[in-house]
C-alpha cells in the first residue's frame, strides 16, 4: 500500500551551520537563470528529499511569482523559514546569494580599478554590451508572453513604454496600469478607456513638447561617457533606498529591476554611463546568480564596497521580509481577485517601461556594423538554444568578439 503524503513529505529540522552550506552550495551551482535555479531546489528538496509535496512547492512558487524580488531567492528564503525559522530563513537567503555577491564584488572592484584603463578592454566590453542588449530583447518577449495576456494589458504596457520614454515617473505608471486594468476586469470597461486615453494623451502632450526625445537622447548620450569613479559620489543612504525601491518593484522577473536602477544610477543620479550600467548586466550574466545581483556592481561604481553592500541588501530585502514577516498571510493577500488583476496591471506596465528604457540602451550600445552583428547573431541563438549554459556562453563568446576586433586593428 503506498504510503500518504503526510508520512512521505516533512520538512527536517537541520543543524543551522548544515542549512547554510546547504544553501551555499546551491548558490555556488545557480548558473543558467531562474528556471534551472528553481528547477535545483525542487529536484534536491522536493523530488529527492521531500520536504514538501509537489502540489505544495506549486502553490508557493506560484505565490513568489506575483510577489517582487527573485524567485529562486524567495524559495531559499522559504525553505530555510520551514526548517528552522526565520534565523534559518535568514542563512538560507544569505547563503544563496553569497557566492555571486563575494564574486560581483570582486568583478566590480577589478572593473573600476582596472577595466577602464587597460588598452583594449573598451572594445570588450563594446560587444558584450551588444550581447546584453539581445538579452534584454529576449526578456522582454518572454516576459510579455507570459504577462501579456490580453488587449487589455497590451494596451498598459504600450502606454507604460510611451510614458517611459516621455520621462513620466514610474510610480505614476505602476500606479495606472493597476488601476486601469482593475477597472477593466471589475467591468468598467468604460472607465479604464477613460484612464487609458488620458494617460495616453498626457504622454503626447510630452512628445509634443519633445520632452520625451530630449529625454531619450539624454539616456543614449551617456553610453560614451566615462564617469570617474568617487567613492563618495552616492550615499550609502541613498543607495540602500534606491536598491530598495528596486527590490520592492520586480514584478516579473529578475529584469524589471533594470528600469528602476536605470533611472535612479543614468537618467537622474547619473552616478554612472548607460554603457557602465550594461557592463554591469554583463558581468552578471557571467555569475552562479541571480541576475539582480548586478545591482552590487550599480552600487559599488556609486559608492565603492560599503555602496554594493548597501545597495545589495535594498534590493533583497523585499526577498526576506515577504516570507520572515508572514508567508501565509500574503499567500492569502495575493491571491484575493482584486489583488491580482491589480497586479497583473502593474506587471503589464513594468513589461512596457524595460521595453522603453531598452530602447535607449539599445540607441547607445548598438552603434556599428559590428555591434550589429554581435546583436542579431546573440539574439537568434538566445530564442533557438534553451540551455542553461547559454548566458554565459554568449556573453564570452560576444567579448572574445570584440577583443579579436581589436587585434585584428577592425
Amino acid at each position: 500500500m503506498a504510503p500518504t503524503p503526510l508520512e512521505t513529505h516533512a520538512v527536517p529540522r537541520e543543524a543551522l551551520g548544515r542549512l547554510f552550506l546547504r544553501f551555499l552550495r546551491f548558490g555556488a551551482l545557480a548558473w543558467g537563470g531562474p528556471v534551472a535555479q528553481i528547477g535545483m531546489i525542487r529536484h534536491e528538496l522536493v523530488e529527492q528529499e521531500r520536504w514538501i509535496s509537489k502540489e505544495q512547492f506549486n502553490r508557493v512558487l506560484a505565490v513568489y511569482q506575483v510577489l517582487p524580488g527573485p524567485e529562486a531567492h524567495e524559495l531559499c528564503v522559504y525553505f530555510g523559514y520551514r526548517s528552522r525559522g526565520r534565523l534559518g530563513g535568514l542563512l538560507a537567503g544569505l547563503g544563496f546569494m553569497l557566492p555571486g555577491f563575494i564574486l560581483m564584488l570582486t568583478l566590480s572592484c577589478l572593473y573600476i580599478r582596472h577595466g577602464l584603463r587597460l588598452e583594449g578592454w573598451t572594445s570588450v566590453f563594446t560587444a558584450a554590451q551588444a550581447a546584453v542588449a539581445a538579452l534584454i530583447v529576449r526578456a522582454i518577449v518572454r516576459i510579455g508572453g507570459h504577462v501579456l495576456e490580453d488587449r487589455w494589458l497590451w494596451m498598459v504596457a504600450t502606454a507604460a513604454m510611451l510614458a517611459q520614454l516621455a520621462n513620466v515617473h514610474f510610480a505614476i505608471v505602476l500606479v495606472a496600469g493597476g488601476l486601469i486594468y482593475l477597472c477593466a476586469r471589475e467591468h468598467r470597461k468604460a472607465l479604464a478607456g477613460w484612464l487609458l486615453s488620458a494617460a495616453v494623451a498626457l504622454v503626447l502632450v510630452k512628445v509634443w513638447k519633445e520632452e520625451a526625445l530630449t529625454g531619450l537622447h539624454a539616456l543614449a548620450s551617456r553610453v560614451d561617457e566615462s564617469s570617474a569613479f568617487a567613492a563618495d559620489t552616492v550615499g550609502v543612504l541613498a543607495l540602500f533606498w534606491s536598491g530598495l525601491k528596486a527590490g520592492l518593484l520586480t514584478f516579473g522577473g529578475a529584469y524589471t529591476v533594470i528600469p528602476f536602477l536605470q533611472r535612479d544610477a543614468v537618467s537622474q543620479g547619473a552616478w554612472m554611463s548607460n554603457g557602465q550600467f550594461l557592463d554591469g548586466l554583463a558581468l552578471s550574466g557571467l555569475l552562479p546568480a541571480p541576475l539582480v545581483i548586478f545591482a552590487t556592481f550599480v552600487g559599488y561604481v556609486g559608492g565603492g564596497p560599503w555602496g554594493a553592500v548597501a545597495m545589495t541588501a535594498g534590493v533583497f530585502l523585499p526577498a526576506f521580509a515577504f516570507t520572515l514577516l508572514g508567508h501565509d498571510t500574503m499567500e492569502r493577500w495575493v491571491h484575493r481577485p482584486r489583488v491580482t488583476e491589480f497586479l497583473a496591471g502593474v506587471t503589464a506596465a513594468v513589461v512596457g517601461l524595460i521595453a522603453g528604457t531598452t530602447l535607449a540602451l539599445l540607441l547607445g550600445s548598438i552603434r556599428g556594423m559590428h555591434e550589429v552583428l554581435i546583436f542579431a547573431v546573440v539574439l537568434g541563438l538566445l530564442f533557438w538554444s534553451k540551455a542553461r549554459w547559454i548566458v554565459p556562453v554568449v556573453i564570452l563568446g560576444a567579448a572574445l568578439y570584440g577583443w579579436a576586433i581589436r587585434a585584428l586593428g577592425g
